[in-house]
């Protein structure tokens, strides 16, 4: 029996580094592994970290050169989890040519359509919470998107093309995405490690109060898609879903603070709140994104965990390392 095929695109990056750790770790390898990234080579911590028969592949998806490669060293995937995006909405405003060509998976998709063989793939794509305008809470998978910034625009092309060129996919719309750090450190800032770092040093800082999000433990969403990608294999039945992936807790970055500084012992009075539209951040942010998960949790039988939980979590794992 030949190894089911896993391609994880954007292998280097946060969710994707975590990713390829996790199905590292399952007993007897079940899959076939390979990830591309943007840059040359791949770290070498990651490399070091993972089983020598992960192979990686330099893949830029905004000409989709390398996917040859692909084709011709790894062949089809079963399944293709797609974790790379232009994902700074600040980013995305100044150019959204590149947020367009990046976020909408047409390069990849275009490359699954060029297979001949009668063999199905599933696309799990990592959408975002900001494709919902932002005026309401508990936003379901069946309310209207009309996202405020190009970021969240690029995110709902996204969507529409996956569900209209893909036979099978399942679109996760994630919230922030937190947990520890990755194997290879990632050059972006991560939440709770920024808030723990700014908190320590005793100096007042300045949070949101008015914007809320259900921000989400990465463990969770990689226990999520091996999930689906278990269920593809073991069912082998036409997918089509769409699912809101966070936590279980709507907060504001006052109360992801508060959070912090309650397990970690910091002074609470050196959080200020202070509201989203006190400071101009070059793009417009949706103000209450929260999103109820009960599909989610019905569909999967997955609760994730919740968010103060999450942030012991990360803070326990950064001491260990």
């Amino acid at each position: 029996m030949s190894k089911k095929k896993v391609l994880v695109v954007g292998g280097t990056g946060y969710l994707g580094q975590h990713l390829l750790q996790a199905l590292s770790e399952i007993q007897g390898t079940p899959y076939d592994v390979s990830a591309t990234q943007l840059s040359t080579p791949p770290p070498q911590p990651l490399l070091d970290a993972l089983p020598p028969s992960f192979s990686f592949f330099h893949v830029d998806l905004k000409s989709g050169s390398g996917f040859d490669a692909v084709s011709l060293k790894f062949g089809q995937p079963d399944v293709v989890v797609n974790c790379a995006a232009l994902s700074v909405p600040r980013v995305c405003e100044k150019d959204p040519d590149s947020a367009m060509s990046i976020n909408v998976p047409s390069s990849i998709v275009n490359w699954l359509l060029s297979f001949t063989e009668d063999k199905e793939t599933l696309v799990i794509h990592l959408s975002t919470d900001q494709v919902y305008e932002g005026v309401k809470s508990f936003y379901k998978e069946e309310d209207e998107t009309v996202p405020v910034n190009v970021y969240g625009k690029s995110k709902v092309a996204a969507e529409k093309f996956i569900s209209e060129k893909c036979s099978n996919f399942a679109i996760l719309r994630s919230s922030i995405i937190f947990g520890p750090q990755t194997i290879s450190p990632v050059p972006k800032s991560l939440p709770i490690q920024w808030m723990d770092g700014v908190l320590a040093k005793g100096d007042k800082v300045e949070f949101f109060h008015d914007e809320n999000r259900c921000p989400v433990y990465v463990k969770d969403v990689v226990t999520i898609i091996k999930a689906l990608t278990d269920r593809w294999f073991s069912e082998g039945k036409q997918m089509q879903l769409l699912l809101n992936v966070g936590g279980p807790d709507r907060v504001s970055r006052v109360q992801m603070a508060e959070a912090v500084a309650d397990i970690r012992g910091y002074n609470t009075s050196l959080i200020k709140s202070v509201s989203a539209s006190s400071v101009d951040r070059g793009v417009m942010s949706p103000a209450d994104i929260s999103m109820d998960i009960t599909k989610l949790v019905q569909t999967l039988n997955i609760c994730p965990v919740t968010f103060r939980d999450g942030v012991k979590l990360t803070l326990a794992e950064e001491a260990k390392s």
